[in-house]
């Protein structure tokens, strides 16, 4: 499959590549710069947006993917206004910083609209529902996890690698498409940052990630926990960081730095090293989901089950290390 459409997967990584080379001269001529803060893990003065770079190459391979597929082109362009949605206030966000609400609104009619196209492909209603929560939730989880160098790029150039290998042709395509564009933005972020992603990109990509779940939920009988798998690093370590400041009472909705990744940065680690060793947790998890999509249904939803305990567990142990 790959073979038959390098060309594409060529094409999305030396767009990516080259719309950031391009975001970074725009940024600086509009001022979009990240200064050091309380809140925030980096030191030096950054640029932001270059997440445009991977927004362009993926809404780019719609529009070819839909020319190449005509029976798929509703669906392509449809997914592609839905992600146009999502960057576009991002981008927005970017250059003025925008309330909370008017983000929300826009994350949840591009997911419903995700929710629609998964309805009408499969005929689940709870397919669609979970489909909605999963695209508004990563949406803002790959915002929140976007805070140091790579982290957010690595994890969906893996998420879009471990699709790719449970996807059957020629829905594998979207799983590198997914990975190519990533792959032509992370050299400009990682491991030193010439340029952030910005509200641009961590939200397209939380959405495009939702995308390849979904489309993995609707073309596969694999255990959907199987899919969790994927994401499963972000998934835990923000939602029981969430967990934890709501617990505690704290204005959740703020800024912070208190998800893992960043107590660990606070500790000294390197950049380098935290999202490595991110990197490495989810080649285990989308090794293992691999392997147990080709086993029977019921070891798939055990599997799974259990790969997100572990997860659950790691990040208790980790989080306890990372306070003392």
């Amino acid at each position: 499959m790959l073979e038959q459409h390098y060309w594409l997967v060529l094409l999305v990584l030396v767009t990516a590549a080259a719309v950031t080379w391009l975001a970074i001269r725009y940024a600086r001529w509009r001022q979009l710069i990240d200064q050091p803060g309380e809140r925030r893990s980096h030191i030096v003065s950054t640029p932001r947006g270059g997440g445009v770079g991977i927004v362009v190459s993926q809404l780019l391979a719609c529009v070819l993917g839909a020319v190449w597929l005509p029976g798929q082109a509703l669906v392509l362009l449809v997914f592609a206004v839905g992600l146009l949605m999502v960057a576009g206030i991002g981008w927005w966000d970017d250059h003025r910083s925008l309330p909370a609400l008017p983000r929300l609104c826009v994350h949840l009619v591009a997911g419903l609209m995700l929710a629609v196209l998964v309805w009408l492909g499969t005929g689940s209603v709870v397919k669609a529902a979970f489909c909605f929560g999963l695209a508004v939730s990563l949406v803002n989880i790959w915002n929140f996890m976007d805070g140091i160098n790579g982290l957010a790029t690595t994890q969906a150039i893996l998420v879009g690698l471990g699709a790719a290998w449970l996807l059957p042709a020629p829905y594998a395509l979207a799983g590198w498409v997914l990975a190519a564009g990533c792959a032509g933005f992370l050299p400009f972020n990682f491991p030193r940052a010439r340029i952030f992603m910005g509200d641009v990109g961590s939200g397209a990509l939380g959405y495009l990630v939702a995308g390849l779940l979904a489309l993995g939920l609707s073309v596969t009988d694999s255990a959907p926990v199987l899919w969790l798998m994927l994401p499963a690093v972000f998934l835990v370590d923000s939602g029981f960081t969430l967990l934890s400041r709501m617990l505690k009472g704290e204005p959740w909705m703020q800024p912070h730095t208190q998800h893992l990744y960043q107590r660990f940065v606070k500790r000294e680690y390197s950049h380098a090293a935290v999202t490595l060793g991110y990197s490495l947790f989810s080649v285990v998890g989308l090794t293992l989901a691999a392997q147990f999509s080709r086993l029977p249904l019921g070891w798939g939803w055990a599997g799974g089950v259990t790969w997100l305990v572990a997860a659950a567990m790691a990040w208790v142990f980790l989080r306890a290390k990372a306070l003392t």
